[in-house]
């Protein structure tokens, strides 16, 4: 089909095609709210061994003690993405009279390790809370570890946090900002679909042209105007 023939389509049909632009528009506009603000705290922590005795400290022993820390690590990070963290700061929570659902502790959490550093990160929309969620996982990671950990034997590993919790609003993303328009570009596509469908279905002749192209000679026309 040329373009100027859907040119000629479109224009007869202009309103049929911007009716489902115009109803998600509509209905867009009534239902809009927006994004709900969401915060951020990450820290840095540094994992190894109690240190060892004077008498034990060689080199070697001291090459091993660091070696393992990097297990530590990767068994901490471990933990931290499984359901049992998220409950141990739950409860934690708990003790300090403030109800966080382990889902809910467990939803914003990510965690990462490179070599003996450990990193946590947390997700929450109340800031407040927030920051009382990672005080709490911080004293679960210094003070349970023992429980994800038994090759220690029953002993703690020593977790050392190497920034403050510093709790940041993270903007909005571009996924919010670009929601209507994507379906706005949708609701004009499927609009201009259902003119050509509609045309495609109207039996109706409209102009000298369409006669012509069934075999049809004019012989003379009547202006509309």
């Amino acid at each position: 089909m040329e373009l100027r023939n859907l040119w000629r389509i479109f224009r007869r049909r202009w309103l049929l095609a911007l009716i489902p632009a115009l109803v998600v528009l509509i209905i867009g506009v009534a239902t809009y709210q927006s994004p709900p603000p969401t915060y951020n705290v990450g820290m840095r922590f540094l994992v190894g061994q109690p240190p060892l005795p004077a008498e034990d400290g060689t080199d070697e022993q001291r090459y091993y003690n660091w070696l393992t820390s990097e297990y530590i690590v990767n068994g901490l990070t471990d933990w931290v993405k499984g359901n049992a963290f998220g409950l141990a700061v739950s409860e934690e929570l708990a003790q300090r009279g403030l109800e966080v659902p382990a889902g809910a502790v467990q939803g914003g959490l990510a965690a990462d390790n490179a070599r003996s550093m450990f990193t946590l990160s947390l997700i929450h929309s109340d800031p407040t809370v927030l920051a009382h969620i990672m005080d709490a996982a911080i004293v679960v990671l210094q003070e349970r570890n023992h429980e994800a950990l038994p090759q220690l034997g029953g002993e703690r590993a020593i977790v050392t946090p190497l920034d403050a919790p510093i709790v940041n609003a993270i903007p909005a993303g571009i996924r919010s900002q670009l929601d209507l328009p994507i379906r706005l570009a949708l609701a004009l596509a499927a609009g201009a679909g259902l003119a050509l469908i509609v045309e495609y279905v109207d039996p109706t002749v409209r102009e000298r042209q369409e006669l012509e192209e069934l075999g049809y000679s004019v012989l003379a026309e009547i202006p509309g105007e």
